[in-house]
């Protein structure tokens, strides 16, 4: 009787999560009970209007154009301004054209791994601006900026989607 009851609880809370509990294993079962439950509280009709339009459309202007510009001083800097070696270094502007259709349709999931993504390019302008002189040191300082720029603005786009969710936005965790 008391693995019955248990087993009842465990669907109950099961159903609470949203989820069907028709066939679990016990430890699928409890695994999934011990987990806190998350959207169970009601929404409010505060939660339940847009997120601020004017900060998610600021900080995605400023996302976007960041990868651009980092894609253009990307590309005039080994190019044009300060070739290195046969130009092979102007490659490195193409993995980011990789979340420029992410951003520009606003999906949270790339804001996230592009604020982790980024750094790889601020390690290449501080290491860049130290060690080069002339133009390329002044060009690695403008990587920099765009890259701390590109950063500040997926945190706040996130900070604000989070904090601001929707009923009807996917990516709300």
């Amino acid at each position: 009787m008391r693995g019955w009851v248990q087993k009842s609880r465990l669907t109950q809370i099961l159903r609470m999560k949203g989820k069907v509990a028709r066939r679990c294993s016990v430890g699928v079962c409890w695994s999934l009970a011990i987990m806190p439950l998350m959207n169970t509280a009601p929404v409010s009709n505060s939660t339940t209007t847009a997120p601020p339009s004017l900060a998610i459309a600021w900080t995605r202007a400023v996302a976007v154009g960041s990868v651009l510009g980092l894609i253009v001083l990307g590309l005039a800097w080994e190019l044009f301004l300060a070739p290195t070696g046969n130009r092979t270094l102007a490659l490195k502007v193409l993995p980011l054209c990789i979340p420029l259709a992410g951003l520009l349709k606003n999906r949270m999931y790339t804001y996230r791994w592009v604020s982790l993504f980024i750094w790889f390019y601020f390690i290449e302008g501080v290491v860049r601006a130290a060690g080069d002189v002339g133009i390329s040191r002044w060009l690695a300082g403008v990587e920099v900026l765009l890259c701390l720029s590109l950063f500040a603005a997926c945190a706040v786009h996130v900070r604000w989607r989070l904090k601001h969710p929707t009923r009807t936005d996917p990516n709300h965790v």
